[in-house]
């Protein structure tokens, strides 16, 4: 029988009129519980996490009204306070945003569970049979920004990797983080799983963030999700290992070769559909070759959308309602409506140009010269790279992975949208009759 270790009490409103607030659970107590919890979870059946996610996503839609209630709570706040347009975007939820979430909790379900599965493994001269196998972290941690998806997304991929989560969600979407946190330890429960499987540390604000990044030996790995400046602060900070995932300054560059429709749509599609998320297009670059041809339309459908254009001296001449464009605009993350636009003279200097503004994140390019494709595909050093296709497909559920943890921007152990098997390690088992070195 899995024991169950009771949750902290979840904080009211602090808002609320005449509300009294427990105090919170000390940070170093919850992630002993949590670590405890993971124990629990690493030993679990994939039928085992596979009935707990269904519980949460469930309890999720049935628990809609309380957290669009603490959402609008959030969204209110954070408008008081001067919450930029792109994270008041992130941090709202409604009804089909909330149903999004439960849809994502059961497509991980659905997914094949990572541990146990055998990475490779073979039978040694002596009789010695060796197996590297995965197995999970163990507690997971996560420190980002106005984005209650997140606590959700996280806490599915973690369950269902054999892994507790802890959760500093920030101070915007605190009450809402509370909210999610408290309706899926619900689930767990009923279920008969940990409270302490997920945990949130937000009741401690920036103090209980620090303590998180230094708790090495109780939290196994760090994931970060947010501005650069979070990140930077993140990675900087942590003695925990970090997954470092990256701001996104994302690049289309169309080539000499590329039709104007297929131009317009992935340029559109990359800036327009949402331009808070960091897969979203911030930096266009065009082959002289076809800048005459390609950049009426394309800035004409992008004015069409509202997106004002920060363009060099090239683009000015020939767009009307240009702003011209610095070095400040070449680095910029915008997550708005604004996009900087240069011509350049040739894919490689297109190449150059990515290599010296990007963030490694996404990059694509509109071609219909299947050599240029491959050489872009080749030098361009980013986690993802693309053909003739929007940016916005890079993300944990487009690419099948479900949820996601976030995108990684570094080298090692994961790059790219990170789903399951990024939420695991391996070790080695050996199985022997009896043999020694001698």
């Amino acid at each position: 029988m899995t024991s169950v270790v009771p949750a902290a009490p979840t904080a009211a409103d602090p808002t609320a009129a005449g509300t009294a607030r427990p105090a919170p659970r000390p940070v170093a107590e919850t992630l002993a519980a949590a670590k405890a919890a993971s124990r629990v979870l690493a030993q679990l059946t994939t039928s085992r996490k596979d009935a707990a996610l269904l519980a949460v996503a469930s309890a999720l839609v049935d628990a809609s009204e309380r957290v669009l209630a603490a959402n609008t709570l959030d969204l209110e706040a954070g408008e008081r306070e001067g919450l930029s347009p792109a994270l008041r975007d992130r941090l709202r939820l409604d009804a089909d945003r909330l149903d999004g979430l439960a849809t994502a909790v059961r497509l991980v379900v659905s997914l094949d569970d990572p541990v146990g599965g055998s990475v490779r493994g073979r039978v040694l001269p002596n009789g010695l049979r060796l197996d590297q196998v995965r197995v999970p972290f163990g507690v997971v941690g996560a420190i980002y920004e106005a984005r209650p998806n997140v606590t959700v997304d996280i806490a599915a991929l973690a369950l269902k990797s054999g892994n507790a989560a802890v959760l500093r969600g920030g101070s915007a979407a605190r009450r809402t983080n509370a909210v999610l946190v408290e309706v899926m330890q619900e689930a767990l429960v009923a279920s008969g799983l940990p409270a302490d499987s997920v945990v949130t540390i937000d009741e401690h604000g920036r103090e209980g963030a620090a303590e998180l990044m230094r708790a090495r030996g109780l939290v196994d790995v760090l994931v970060p999700r947010g501005s650069a400046q979070l990140i930077e602060a993140v990675v900087t900070g942590s003695t925990v290992p970090v997954i470092e995932t990256g701001a996104g300054v994302v690049h289309v560059f169309l080539d000499e070769s590329a039709d104007e429709a297929t131009a317009v749509d992935v340029v559109v599609d990359s800036k327009v559909r949402r331009p808070s998320v960091c897969n979203a297009l911030e930096t266009l670059l065009v082959h002289e070759g076809a800048a005459d041809r390609l950049l009426p339309p394309v800035l004409a459908a992008l004015r069409a959308s509202g997106v004002t254009v920060h363009g060099d001296a090239r683009v000015q001449a020939v767009a009307d309602d240009v702003v011209p464009a610095t070095d400040d605009d070449w680095a910029a993350e915008y997550l708005s409506l604004d996009l900087a636009v240069a011509v350049v003279r040739d894919v490689d200097e297109a190449i150059e140009h990515v290599a010296r503004w990007s963030t490694h994140h996404t990059e694509s390019i509109v071609t219909n010269d299947h050599a240029v494709a491959e050489r872009f595909l080749a030098e361009v050093d980013s986690a993802v790279v693309m053909v003739n296709a929007s940016t916005r497909f890079t993300d944990g559920s487009q690419f099948g992975f479900g949820a996601e943890v976030g995108i990684s921007t570094q080298k090692l152990h994961a790059r790219g949208p990170m789903g399951l098997p990024e939420l695991t390690s391996t070790k080695w088992i050996v199985r022997g009759t009896g043999q020694v070195r001698g």
